[in-house]
């Protein structure tokens, strides 16, 4: 990046590290934090409708749907989550592959299953061999939100579930006997309420969404710790020009201080979050503000 770091081999001291430390397979890992940070901006919220649809449907009156949330819910919570990472993106690729095949390639006469092999038509691979590199990143980066998501949701669902249930039944029934109809006290009254009985178990599950994004790797997505391992070490194939002894210590240690400080702003700001929600509130955080500022 700098014009003096024409030859690693005359450097020594501050602009050896510089150099080092802005070279392409370091840019590589910047960008990966970026890819962890957005993983968690769009999973959260993708998980959190998930988890409240779900929890939705667990309490819904029509028996199938309410056997399919908590199916969901049981299901999933019950398969460790490494398992599932495992399992599930294989066949999540594999069912979209085998829906553009029925489409593209109707007139294929060869069994798609041979053996423990998958085959289909060329067309109906995702992404095509001929997609540009980026599409490749992106449609991993898809699957592994798709992933996270359906895992940490069926948690949200759990929660959400049971924040609903924490609402006073007589708030309910209030609301009817003033007129509101079945959808309406849903809406106006139990879902504004649950959020104050739901945050405490949302914020450990965004928590753990936040430990468990070393995951990634196992998705196919070259994140913070696959490239903390990849630049620690003492020569790889993916870093010759800087050789080093073995520092996986700092490069570990760097991450240690990211999620610990990640962590850290997040309990701040979920502290900040449930102070306003039970402002007001008849919950025992509600209670405490209350009796600070009498």
């Amino acid at each position: 990046m700098f014009s003096y770091c024409t030859d690693p081999s005359t450097l020594e001291g501050l602009s050896w590290l510089s150099c080092y430390l802005t070279t392409g397979k370091h840019l590589n890992l910047y960008i990966s934090v970026v890819v962890v940070l957005v993983l968690l901006a769009i999973t959260a919220p993708v998980a959190l409708l998930f988890g409240f649809g779900a929890a939705s449907a667990a309490r819904s009156k029509f028996l199938p749907l309410r056997w399919f949330g908590k199916g969901y819910t049981s299901i999933v919570r019950g398969v460790p989550d490494i398992a599932f990472f495992l399992f599930f993106v294989i066949a999540l690729d594999q069912a979209f592959e085998w829906m553009r095949h029925k489409v593209k390639c109707p007139d294929w006469d060869q069994p798609i299953r041979q053996g423990i092999d998958f085959v289909v038509c060329d067309a109906a691979k995702l992404p095509l061999s001929t997609s540009p590199q980026w599409m490749h990143e992106t449609y991993g980066f898809f699957l592994a939100v798709l992933t996270f998501s359906i895992v940490f949701g069926a948690f949200a669902a759990n929660v959400l579930y049971g924040a609903m249930r924490a609402v006073p039944r007589a708030q309910i029934e209030t609301a009817e006997a003033y007129g509101m109809t079945t959808r309406q006290a849903f809406w106006r009254i139990l879902v504004p309420q649950m959020w104050v009985y739901a945050l405490p178990g949302l914020s450990n599950l965004w928590m753990v969404l936040i430990k468990a994004t070393p995951l990634l790797f196992l998705l196919g997505v070259e994140d913070i710790v696959y490239w903390a391992r990849e630049l620690g070490g003492t020569k790889t194939a993916r870093f010759t020009e800087y050789p080093h002894p073995n520092w996986h210590v700092w490069y570990f240690a760097a991450l240690l201080v990211f999620y610990l400080c990640f962590t850290k702003v997040s309990e701040v700001v979920l502290d900040r979050i449930m102070k306003r929600l039970t402002k007001g509130q008849a919950t025992a955080g509600g209670e405490a503000q209350r009796k600070a500022a009498a």
